[in-house]
């Protein structure tokens, strides 16, 4: 009787458990993104804006003809990402419903290509829309106050690390029959 309940506890241990914990970690955050961006619409908006407008970096004249001047275009990019990450948390949180499901009947194909497309779409996010959009056409870089690299380097890795770790080669990924 014991014995059953410890190798219960060790497959939490399995490359699928740990695959459905972080997917779930990050459907959790970027729900709490998501969130926050909706119910507080105005904080993260000055930071789209300033990051669009160009108008903490340098003001070098080589780079300055890429600001969005129209408040209007900066709204509408922001609720784009405000779109974008909801989306991506409904595929998060679908993934995560389905690895719950996979531990229980170990068939993981869904789950795993759910969570890809939710990861693929967090990467996305956080590599074309912030690293290179913001980052590098928009030189958010050069910003003192509106930098949001750090922030989303350390997302983008957390998305590809789980990525990686979903497609690892293992024996855990053979389906059961049903």
């Amino acid at each position: 009787m014991q014995h059953g309940l410890v190798d219960r506890i060790l497959r939490l241990g399995t490359l699928p458990a740990a695959a459905a914990a972080l997917t779930g970690a990050l459907a959790l955050y970027i729900t709490l993104v998501a969130f926050g961006n909706i119910t507080d619409f105005d904080s993260n908006q000055q930071f789209v804006q300033h990051v669009l407008a160009m108008d903490t970096t340098f003001k070098d004249d080589d780079l300055m003809w890429r600001a969005i001047g129209s408040r209007t275009v900066r709204n509408v990019a922001y609720i784009g990402i405000i779109v974008w990450e909801v989306l991506t948390a409904i595929v998060l949180i679908a993934a995560t419903g389905w690895w719950i499901g996979a531990l229980r009947r170990g068939v993981y194909e869904r789950a795993r290509r759910a969570a890809t497309l939710g990861l693929v779409m967090l990467m996305l996010l956080f590599g074309v829309g912030f690293i290179a959009i913001g980052g590098e056409w928009f030189a958010m870089w050069q910003s003192e106050k509106w930098n949001g690299l750090e922030a989303a380097s350390r997302n983008f890795m957390l998305a590809g690390v789980t990525l990686l770790l979903i497609h690892l080669p293992s024996r855990h990924w053979r389906s059961a029959t049903p």
